[in-house]
């Protein structure tokens, strides 16, 4: 029987990994598998070597704070893999730990296959990571077509499967009247999914939204949580005396919400590419303190910080970062938007072209099944 080791550093490499061993179990069956996971795996039956929360809370950008307990976990890691010696080690995304555990699971025993899904962004900063990686990693599964050429640069192996968020999703059934008051248009809020990021841009938020009540008086806004952060959320929205916001946690219901949206404010991150492939008109925002954004600025080489932008080569999607990211600025550009109807129009048309290029004819998680199984 084939093994394979399973290696994700947090919940959303957990569910895409899940998803991908989903479509492998059918079309083999007879594959042995070990992992570091969370409840996405779990629920496929298949073992977790310790709690993935244990690496989840270390942060790995971090380093320098948690170096000790950093070494010791990849040591660990590394050794039960080895102990397991799987076919194949199949790691998702999380590079600062799955990387580093490939590299030494690689110079003990270079039979061991090593497929890494969801590649560093290379095309951001640091480009030279690929020279190194090629060391280690056999194959590279890619969500987006534009980095096949940073890799076949340096001759390692990589293949495009598509990113999941731009695949077609079945819509349920859903009456928001029951949770939306009736006649009601609907503007969508994305604060950011971190307790850092909720701290810093729920303020900008509300105030946002007290500047678009003094105009509107038929939207509502509806601001998309995960259920870690929904009652937080909450209390600040009752403490803003705000009487048109929701907060929605329910994956379902989020993705339902999106499609009935008129607009969508949205944290600069991968959510941008759902609210594009949902054809809704869009900006983001995002701020970081001042160090921080010195030492990114000088690392990333793109020109700019949404991935449709990037891909276009233009600003379709208005990028309001650091100094530019307030609440004024962020009323001024909705307002632009919701009073020319055109606008709205060119920036939905332009989004098309571009995903279209970025899309593939099968699910993501089913090419890189396929992928895994030839590796087998």
């Amino acid at each position: 029987m084939k093994k394979i080791f399973i290696l994700t550093g947090e919940p959303s490499g957990d569910k895409l990994a899940s998803k991908v061993i989903s479509d492998l179990k059918k079309i083999n069956n007879n594959i042995d598998y070990l992992s570091v996971g969370g409840e996405s795996l779990k629920s496929l039956g298949i073992k977790s070597i310790y709690d993935m929360k244990e690496i989840t809370y270390l942060g790995f950008t971090n380093v320098f704070l948690n170096l000790f307990k950093i070494n010791k976990k990849i040591n660990e890691t590394v050794k039960a893999i080895i102990d397991y010696n799987p076919d194949i080690l199949f790691t998702v995304d999380s590079p600062d730990f799955t990387l580093r555990v490939s590299e030494r699971v690689k110079k003990i025993n270079n039979k061991i296959k090593t497929v890494h899904y969801v590649a560093p962004q290379v095309w951001v900063w640091r480009q030279n990571r690929v020279k190194k990686m090629k060391k280690y990693i056999d194959h590279v599964l890619l969500l987006f077509n534009f980095e096949k050429k940073y890799f076949e640069k340096e001759q390692l192996s990589c293949e495009f499967v598509g990113h999941p968020l731009l695949e077609k999703k079945e819509q349920s059934k859903i009456d928001i009247n029951q949770i939306i008051g009736k006649n009601k248009a609907l503007i969508s809020i994305f604060a950011g999914s971190r307790e850092s990021e909720i701290k810093t841009f729920m303020p900008i938020m509300l105030d946002f939204i007290k500047l678009m009540n003094k105009k509107y008086d038929d939207f509502t806004y509806v601001f998309h949580s995960n259920k870690d952060h929904y009652a937080s959320l909450l209390n600040l929205i009752k403490k803003s005396h705000l009487s048109n916001c929701e907060v929605i946690s329910d994956e379902k219901i989020k993705s339902h919400l999106l499609q009935k949206s008129i607009f969508a404010v949205a944290k600069s991150g991968t959510v941008s590419l759902e609210i594009c492939n949902a054809k809704i008109p869009s900006i983001i925002f995002y701020k970081m303190n001042f160090i921080n954004f010195l030492i990114v600025k000088f690392l990333v080489t793109t020109k700019y910080a949404n991935i449709v932008n990037f891909a276009a080569n233009e600003e379709i999607i208005p990028e309001l970062l650091q100094s530019n990211c307030n609440s004024k600025n962020i009323f001024n550009h909705v307002n632009k938007f919701l009073d020319d109807p055109k606008r709205i129009k060119d920036q939905i048309d332009k989004i098309q072209v571009v995903l279209e290029k970025l899309k593939t004819n099968k699910p993501s998680s089913q090419l890189t099944s396929l992928s895994l199984n030839k590796f087998l």
